[in-house]
């Protein structure tokens, strides 16, 4: 059963840059980063752990943190 939870870190996140290798990038079978353009995020304690995220759920979920 799946229960709601939210974010409690900010997430490290760059562009997918359309082209590039996403062997080491985990990207889940129904997105396609071709055409949808979404970001890449990475895990901040083990950075070899990346995964796709799509853009509508990037720009759904997420605003860039300025205030640091």
């Amino acid at each position: 059963m799946y229960k709601l939870y939210r974010l409690t870190n900010i997430a490290e996140m760059r562009p997918y840059i359309k082209g590039e290798d996403l062997t080491n990038i985990s990207v889940s079978k129904e997105d396609n980063p071709e055409t949808d353009l979404g970001m890449i995020a990475r895990n901040p304690k083990n950075n070899n752990d990346q995964w796709y995220v799509a853009h509508q759920y990037f720009v759904d979920n997420f605003e860039e943190v300025t205030d640091l």
